[in-house]
């Protein structure tokens, strides 16, 4: 089995779009979700962490490691999607979606046009996931990545389509998508919310702001 550990709520007090800029680390909230993440994991037997080669995807994946005795490892493949908005100021509501001077970038949602492809954002994830279930050996694995990434590769297993209202997105703080396998087939997909009890006072949950 391989799980898909999305980060913990971020320090971004001037609420941007941080994307893959560095420096961005986890609040201390976001320290107690990852540490709920790694207490909804003491049963399973993990032998393989891995995660995004950004701070708050690291950060969220030391006690897991921590608990099992095991280092982090870094797969690129397991980052945040490019964005052209990145390190702007941008939400629904807000009015940007809105401003001729953005409708260019926003001209394709399918693809989409303002950032990495959906299509390969899910072949890059997929292709993570299946090098973590081959390094666990018949045991589990936990991957640190983001929402979209996350988001688009449950729906690329599911053979949906890619493009999707990012309102709708299961994929919660330091939520857990689950993939099961029988031999290389996904075999089924479950999620979990160990942080759940503190998704509620979380700022980012609140704004959807978070990545």
């Amino acid at each position: 089995m391989v799980h898909v550990l999305r980060h913990g709520e971020v320090y971004n007090p001037d609420q941007i779009l941080y994307g893959r800029l560095p420096g961005f680390r986890l609040s201390e909230l976001g320290v107690q979700m990852a540490k709920a993440a790694a207490q909804g994991l003491a049963e399973r037997e993990i032998v393989h962490v891995v995660a995004s080669p950004l701070e708050r995807a690291q950060q969220t994946a030391e006690p897991i490691a921590a608990q099992f005795g095991l280092p982090v490892g870094v797969d690129e493949r397991l980052i945040e999607s490019a964005n052209w908005f990145e390190g702007k100021k941008v939400s629904p509501g807000d009015g940007s979606f809105r401003d001729p001077r953005n409708w260019w970038v926003l001209r394709d949602p399918v693809t989409p046009s303002w950032g990495e492809a959906y299509r390969v954002i899910a072949e890059r994830m997929f292709a993570a996931v299946h090098a973590a279930r081959v390094a666990a050996e018949g045991r589990e694995a936990v991957l640190v990545s983001h929402q979209l990434p996350i988001w688009t590769l449950r729906r690329y297993v599911e053979r949906k389509r890619l493009w999707h209202d990012p309102r709708k997105r299961q994929c919660g703080l330091a939520s857990l998508t689950s993939f099961h396998f029988d031999g290389a087939k996904v075999a089924g997909i479950g999620y979990s919310e160990p942080a759940a009890h503190l998704i509620a006072l979380s700022a980012t949950a609140r704004t959807a702001k978070g990545a």
